[in-house]
């Protein structure tokens, strides 16, 4: 089982990346839950939302507490919240950043884990014309996670924004060229 963990502010699309997220795995035949936790939170407030993909039926019914990906939608929330509580050992964080590699790491007390960084913001803005960082970071999960193929992945989440899109049609190629582009940008990699 793979375990996900996702921190974003709301309207940034934190939960939409999760829901899309267990949309798409669910398609390839996997256990999924995908789930949000807030409360009066409003536009701006950090969220989180969270994912977990298996084989095998799940049955824990929880928040997660010990990821094994961590995704960070908005980087002004390092050092706001800790983004490394509980990611096991061997995990993996995800940030949408402008920085570098190092100076992200720096950012998290030099965090010497697996780190990867995508531009989503710079990415989104190109295609989608707004700031909708979520459809990319998605990309990269699926990329350094491993869940499904590229071309597995394409085909299953253009059907999911078929049906989520159905009345803005117009949409959806935009949102396939912002998957793509941030499918091959990702940076970064695991520390051996």
């Amino acid at each position: 089982m793979i375990e996900i963990r996702w921190h974003g502010r709301g309207g940034q699309g934190a939960k939409t990346a999760s829901l899309l997220l267990a949309d798409v795995a669910f398609n390839t035949g996997k256990y999924i839950q995908g789930f949000p936790e807030y409360g009066p939170e409003r536009m701006g407030a950090p969220i989180t939302a969270y994912n977990r993909i298996s084989d095998k039926p799940i049955k824990i019914h929880s928040n997660i507490y010990n990821p094994d990906f961590v995704v960070v939608v908005d980087d002004t929330l390092i050092g706001d919240i800790d983004i490394t509580k509980g990611l096991k050992g061997n995990g993996t964080i995800l940030i949408n950043t402008n920085s570098s590699v190092e100076a992200v790491r720096k950012k998290l007390n030099n965090y010497n884990g697996n780190l990867y960084i995508l531009d989503a913001t710079s990415i989104s803005q190109k295609y989608l014309k707004a700031n909708y960082p979520n459809t990319a970071l998605l990309a990269a999960v699926i990329k350094i996670s491993g869940l499904m193929g590229k071309d597995e992945f394409l085909h299953n989440l253009k059907d999911a924004f078929v049906h989520k899109f159905a009345r803005k049609p117009e949409v959806i190629e935009p949102n396939m060229q912002t998957i793509i582009h941030a499918y091959d940008e990702v940076k970064g990699g695991k520390n051996e």
